[in-house]
C-alpha cells in the first residue's frame, strides 16, 4: 500500500467559529457545508467559484445532511428539521428528547443506506451520561440504538452494520456492530486517547477504511488503520480541531473545522488560526457521505 501523503493545511475561510463542526461535502453544489454550533449558524463554500454563504437558524445546530437540491435535514437543539435552506420553508419537524431540556443534538452522519445517525449530549457538558445515539430511517422512524454517552461524536461507517462512534469526554472511540434490527451485538474500545492527545472529535473514513480523527485540544488530525495503529498525522495551526470530511472534485481533499471555544487569550495568540476552515490535499480518496434517503411515500407527502 502506498504511504499516505498530505499537503500543508490551507486556510479556506477566516471565520472565528466558536464551535465549528458538522462538515458535509455536497458534490452537486461543489460545496463544503459546516456549522458553528454556538453561533446558531451554518455555512457553505463553493470550491469552484469561491462563493461563500452564511445561514442563520434559531437554535444551536450540530450538523446538516443533504436530501436533494436545497432541501436538507438540520440537527438542531431538541429537533431534527427538514428545511429548504434557500426559501427557509420548514417541511417537517421531529422533536428529540423533549423531556431532557438541557440536552442538544450534536454530530450526525448518514450510513451507506442513507439512514441518518446522530448523537445527543448534555449542553452544559457536565460529566453526566445523558447522551444517546439515534438512527432515523427512510420512513422517519426514530430508534435509540445506544445510550450513556457524555459527548457523542462521529459516527463513521465502515458498512451498514459496522461503524465507529465516539465519547469525546471519555476520550474513547468505540467500534460498534449492529444487527439488522438496530441492536448492538458487539461494542468495543477501538482507541483511547491520552490526556496530551486531547479528545477524539469528528471523524471520517477513506476508501481503505482508515479512520481520520479530529483532535479537540490536540491541534491535529490523526489517521488510524483498522487495527487502531497510527499511520499518519496532520498538524494544524488551531488548537481545537473538531471535524473533517473528504470532498473536492476527486474526493481527495480533506475539509477540517476548528473552534475557539474554551481557549485562553494565550492560546488564541499561540494558535492564531483557531476557528478557521481548512483544507488538506491527500493521495487518498474518501468515502462520500450518502444523501439522507426518504421512502417514496415520504417523498410524495413531504416534497
Amino acid at each position: 500500500m502506498n504511504k499516505l501523503k498530505t499537503t500543508e493545511a490551507k486556510v479556506l475561510w477566516k471565520l472565528r467559529c466558536k464551535l465549528g463542526e458538522g462538515t458535509l461535502w455536497v458534490k452537486e453544489h461543489n460545496s463544503i457545508y459546516f456549522v458553528d454550533i454556538k453561533k446558531k449558524s451554518f455555512f457553505s463554500l463553493n470550491t469552484k467559484n469561491n462563493k461563500k454563504k452564511k445561514y442563520r437558524v434559531n437554535k444551536e445546530i450540530g450538523f446538516l445532511a443533504h436530501i436533494k437540491g436545497d432541501i436538507f435535514i438540520l440537527g438542531l437543539q431538541g429537533e431534527l428539521r427538514i428545511q429548504n435552506i434557500k426559501t427557509k420553508k420548514i417541511i417537517k419537524s421531529i422533536l428529540i428528547e423533549k423531556d431532557i431540556k438541557l440536552n442538544r443534538v450534536n454530530d450526525g452522519k448518514t450510513d451507506p443506506k442513507g439512514n441518518l445517525w446522530f448523537g445527543t449530549m448534555d449542553n452544559l457538558e457536565r460529566k453526566i451520561e445523558k447522551g444517546s445515539l439515534y438512527k432515523l430511517d427512510k420512513n422517519l422512524l426514530l430508534t435509540r440504538v445506544d445510550r450513556n454517552y457524555r459527548i457523542t461524536n462521529g459516527p463513521a461507517f465502515i458498512d451498514e452494520l459496522n461503524f465507529y462512534h465516539t465519547d469525546s469526554s471519555k476520550k474513547i472511540i468505540y467500534k460498534i456492530r449492529i444487527n439488522k434490527k438496530n441492536k448492538i451485538i458487539n461494542k468495543k474500545i477501538f482507541k483511547k486517547f491520552s490526556s496530551k492527545e486531547g479528545s477524539p472529535d469528528g471523524m471520517t473514513l477513506d476508501k481503505n477504511k482508515n479512520l481520520w480523527v479530529a483532535h479537540f485540544h490536540g491541534a491535529c488530525v490523526s489517521v488510524f488503520n483498522d487495527r487502531a495503529k497510527l499511520i499518519h498525522r496532520i498538524q494544524l495551526p488551531a488548537k481545537n480541531i473538531t471535524n473533517c470530511t473528504f470532498g473536492g472534485q476527486k474526493n481527495n481533499e480533506l475539509f477540517i473545522t476548528s473552534a475557539t471555544k474554551g481557549m485562553s487569550n494565550a492560546d488564541l495568540q499561540k494558535y492564531t488560526y483557531s476557528g478557521f476552515l481548512f483544507s488538506v490535499k491527500t493521495n487518498m480518496r474518501g468515502k462520500l457521505q450518502k444523501k439522507f434517503i426518504l421512502s417514496n411515500e415520504k417523498k410524495r407527502s413531504l416534497l
